[in-house]
């Protein structure tokens, strides 16, 4: 279908393009493979059960991506970037520390006992090798790992240390040895990562409980951002790679707000919209509504009516450049149970409650009949009670094209796990941006 886009998303592109500064090199120009249309980023999961690089490689995902986003790097109490086995706090072991076998190594060769690089790392810098379009950056935060940001981004002190302590430990890869093993040491992870995302959830609130908030956050975040810019150019040099540096960011206008956006573009390669999560669990008794609608509905019973489409528009009329704007996916559905069907396969009805969260390869292998609503981008599964909502591939080909035609910075995937074991989901963003 042709792009729906509104008149005031094309026109505050323009505006915002003439405003701001153009992109500095992306992952394509800074390195040779595939020819890839638009910005391909896939989130891979430190903790999932098929969060595995060979998995990446083997389905086919790896030559269909530009950028692999590593999550989670955790902030310290103390403001700084840091590794830890300490339970809640840090996964070094699967991080840098756990031997991989052959079988299950990107390559086919095992880790050997005395090697200072394990872990998924060195599987992400394996993947690289085969894979030369491809660059992998270090996601720090996320929704559990958040709460300390505020304090390391207050002051200019604080924002210099926790960058430099971000840049030794993930760019440069100084990893700690813990508990005298062989891992870890002096540039150990040297050359795995090609920059940092932040997934601060929220400056200024709305995240999880507990997290340090201060009024102040949305303009110590640009100072933050401003400060990562600084110590990455410095670190390149004038003839050194360019260090990536992007952000993950709500699709929720009140905590888009608070962000400074045409000074954030200035200094960031793009924005990764988390344009998904749009309703969900904590909407106990429904209605059973989209999670990750590509447009509004004009029959939701919502009074806000929420879209990804809103969402793209409210970024770039706000100084966000089209160009740095890369639409978020979900390979995953959030679900209600006790459903009527209603005239709609359930789609606005009441619920008695949800179900457990499954991934786009859970959804598609359960019973029920698939809903595509084409007008607004959106897809859902219904067996008579239980509802999921989710992106079949055709609704990913179709926000990919919207993507493309748009002239957006491409789409961002959240996570590579819930794909398939045939690398389906990625292969229907892939024929949505190269396709006319």
């Amino acid at each position: 279908m042709p792009t729906r886009a509104s008149a005031m998303l094309a026109a505050a592109t323009v505006a915002a393009l003439l405003a701001t500064t153009t992109a500095t090199a992306t992952a394509a120009e800074a390195h040779h493979g595939p020819k890839l249309k638009g910005q391909r980023v896939g989130y891979f999961t430190q903790w999932g059960a098929d969060s595995s690089a060979k998995r990446v490689q083997e389905s086919g995902q790896a030559g269909k991506l530009t950028v692999v986003n590593y999550a989670f790097g955790n902030v310290s109490a103390d403001g700084t970037c840091f590794e830890t086995d300490e339970a809640g706090q840090g996964d070094a072991h699967n991080d840098y520390r756990r031997a991989f076998p052959a079988a299950e190594s990107v390559d086919g060769r095992a880790d050997s006992a005395d090697q200072r690089l394990k872990g998924h790392f060195n599987q992400l810098r394996k993947l690289k090798a085969k894979n030369p379009q491809l660059r992998t950056v270090i996601s720090l935060g996320g929704w559990s790992w958040s709460k300390y940001f505020s304090d390391a981004a207050a002051t200019e002190e604080s924002r210099r240390r926790f960058v430099s302590s971000c840049i030794d430990l993930y760019i440069k890869g100084n990893l700690p040895v813990l508990a005298g093993s062989p891992e870890g040491g002096t540039g150990a992870a040297a050359g795995v990562f090609d920059g940092i995302d932040l997934d601060w959830e929220y400056p200024g609130g709305g995240g999880d409980a507990g997290n340090v908030v201060r009024p102040e956050d949305g303009r110590n975040f640009t100072l933050l951002v401003q400060e990562f810019r600084r110590q990455l150019d410095r670190l390149s040099g004038r003839k050194g790679p360019h260090y990536l540096l992007t952000a993950a960011v709500a699709a929720n206008e009140t905590v888009a707000a608070r962000l400074e956006l045409p000074e954030l573009a200035r200094s960031m390669d793009w924005l990764n919209l988390m344009t998904y999560d749009l309703h969900g669990p904590w909407e106990g008794k429904g209605p059973a509504n989209h999670h990750a609608n590509l447009y509004a509905d004009p029959t939701d019973p919502e009074p806000r009516r929420r879209s990804a489409d809103g969402a793209v528009e409210y970024y770039v009329r706000h100084g966000l450049p089209a160009a740095k704007t890369v639409l978020g996916v979900p390979f995953y559905a959030h679900g209600w149970t006790g459903v009527p069907a209603g005239d709609r396969g359930g789609l606005y009805q009441p619920a008695t409650g949800t179900t457990a969260d499954r991934s786009y390869k859970e959804v598609d292998a359960l019973p029920g009949k698939v809903y595509v609503d084409r007008d607004h981008g959106a897809s859902w599964k219904y067996d008579g009670t239980d509802f999921y909502s989710y992106d079949t591939a055709e609704v990913l080909t179709q926000k990919a094209r919207y993507a493309r035609w748009n002239d957006l910075g491409g789409v961002m995937v959240w996570s590579l796990d819930g794909d398939d074991a045939r690398g389906g989901a990625v292969a229907a963003l892939d024929r949505g941006l190269q396709r006319g």
